[in-house]
């Protein structure tokens, strides 16, 4: 905005406000009476309060509790006692079905099979050689 125009309008206020004055309030110098303040704190307690959050029934755990109960239990012996207990023991023919039927799924599991060795040597003869050099190269066969 222009500095012309804010300049017309305050004018314009200034002859709007000074046809119809306000009347200001008279300022209290007077301190309250006791009368006063205790009517004031007599409505503010009988007014409905707010719920605001409270502890009431808030168990207050220390650090270590919370420290100790997150940490990892042993339980070895009591696993131990309990698989060696023998009201738990299964029969032996069972046992040896779950281990049968579960044994060699798995590469590791599968025993390697031997394989079996030709005994070093061929299946031809001498004879053979000489009539395969006589046919092929037209030798006498001798060397």
């Amino acid at each position: 905005m222009s500095a012309s125009l804010l300049r017309k309008g305050l004018e314009l206020l200034e002859t709007a406000g000074a046809s119809a004055p306000r009347p200001k309030r008279a300022a209290t110098t007077s301190p309250p009476s006791k009368q006063s303040l205790a009517r004031a704190r007599k409505k503010k307690l009988s007014r409905p309060q707010k719920e605001k959050a409270t502890v009431k029934g808030k168990v207050i755990k220390s650090a270590l509790e919370e420290y100790t109960k997150h940490q990892a239990v042993d339980h070895f012996q009591e696993n131990v006692k309990y698989m060696t207990s023998s009201h738990f023991m299964t029969d032996s023919t069972i046992t040896q079905k779950v281990l049968a039927q579960n044994r060699g799924r798995k590469a590791r599991d599968r025993r390697q099979e031997e394989e079996k060795k030709k005994p070093e040597g061929t299946v031809f003869t001498e004879e053979d050689f000489q009539r395969f050099e006589r046919e092929y190269f037209g030798g006498t066969g001798t060397v």
